[in-house]
């Protein structure tokens, strides 16, 4: 009955051990429940009255296993309401998104063929799953994370629909205002959303351009003799100590919390999805490091980093090719990352495979 995609509603918890297992289960009566976008009110309001801290998977019926068959749903629905029902497991390599449930905003879910639609999915997902707290504000939410104060990241506004500079900067500073941050931040993720980046810049913000970039996983990368290994991320953070300890290392005083936090907030990605780290050592010790999170069928590459004084001997590209290694055996077909768009790296990516998908900006200003 339908060529677009179909949703299925799920608490968090559920979907991050349905990435463990590489599918969800049917249920009771036999058959995992799918929605078409405009009728996934209906299940939402009588399983989960109330709730909006689920989240809405987009499935591509393209990639199931088997035919959905479209069947009555609950005797309280609409008369002559049909639902798609999928008799077996649903592969969470379907899953072409993720994305928050919190009615009354819209709807919108990205295609299957939208790389930039998906990119953003991720990127806006992810903040939204992993916060303690969240906050509806005019254009999306505030993310909150009382642990982790001096992580921009996690204490930020994320807006997916446009608004103006003076609503960005009103809404960010009763935030972070009545949450004690530290700075204010917001992530602007809609088309266009770079003129109001530019007129908070006008105001004394700071504004970058993130590039979204993407590539399909199984692409071959340059050749290295070297191979990146699977690890435990704890071996990872010695390498992630000393990188924020060059960058930051202005901040004096302030460096020591705010290094513990940048490393200790890592954890709560692997909560909502899978995360698997991998590394380069050189005798023994650490040298290089990427990071893959999958989210179905769309992955992201993040850290990827190298010593300063082992550059040059192939090890970025040993832990990229490993990383997309993984994620084509995970059944992804599209790996993106964020690339700040002034620096160099993008530049890097594009030679291996990475092509430009669009932008969002990411601003900020110290309280």
């Amino acid at each position: 009955m339908t060529d677009g995609v179909l949703l299925h509603l799920v608490e968090p918890p559920a979907w991050r051990a349905a990435l463990r297992a590489g599918s969800i289960a049917p249920a009771a009566e036999g058959f995992v429940h799918l929605s078409a976008p405009g009728q996934v009110h209906l299940p939402a309001q009588r399983l989960f009255p109330g709730r909006r801290d689920l989240v809405l998977l987009v499935v591509d019926p393209a990639r199931l296993p088997d035919a959905v068959r479209w069947e009555p749903g609950h005797p309280d629905d609409p008369a002559g309401s049909l639902f798609p029902h999928l008799h077996g497991p649903l592969p969470t390599s379907s899953v072409v998104a993720v994305i928050p449930y919190r009615p009354p905003a819209p709807v919108e879910p990205p295609t299957p063929e939208d790389a930039l639609g998906r990119a953003v999915a991720l990127y806006t997902s992810v903040p939204v799953r992993r916060a303690v707290g969240v906050g509806d504000v005019p254009g999306g939410v505030a993310v909150l994370d009382p642990d982790h104060p001096h992580s921009r990241d996690n204490n930020r506004l994320v807006l997916t629909r446009p608004v103006t500079a003076a609503a960005v900067e009103a809404a960010a500073e009763e935030v972070g205002g009545n949450a004690g941050w530290p700075h204010l931040a917001a992530l602007l993720t809609w088309p266009g959303a770079g003129s109001v980046a530019a007129e908070l810049a006008g105001r004394g913000w700071n504004a970058e351009e993130l590039v979204l970039m993407g590539r399909p996983a199984d692409l071959p990368v340059p050749g290295t003799a070297v191979r990146a290994e699977v690890v435990d991320q704890r071996e990872v953070h010695d390498l992630w100590d000393r990188g924020w300890r060059r960058d930051l290392a202005g901040l004096g005083d302030r460096l020591e919390p705010v290094v513990r936090q940048l490393i200790g907030r890592e954890q709560l990605n692997d909560r909502v999805l899978a995360v698997t780290d991998v590394v380069v050592r050189e005798d023994g010790r650490v040298v290089a490091a990427a990071q893959l999170r999958v989210d179905g069928a769309t992955a992201a590459v993040e850290s990827v980093m190298t010593d300063p004084r082992a550059r040059g001997r192939g090890y970025g590209d040993a832990v990229l090719a490993r990383v997309l290694e993984l994620a084509a055996a995970a059944g992804c077909d599209l790996v993106v990352l964020e690339a700040a768009g002034d620096d160099w790296p993008r530049h890097w990516y594009a030679r291996r495979g990475f092509t430009g998908l669009g932008s969002t900006w990411a601003v900020d200003r110290p309280v």
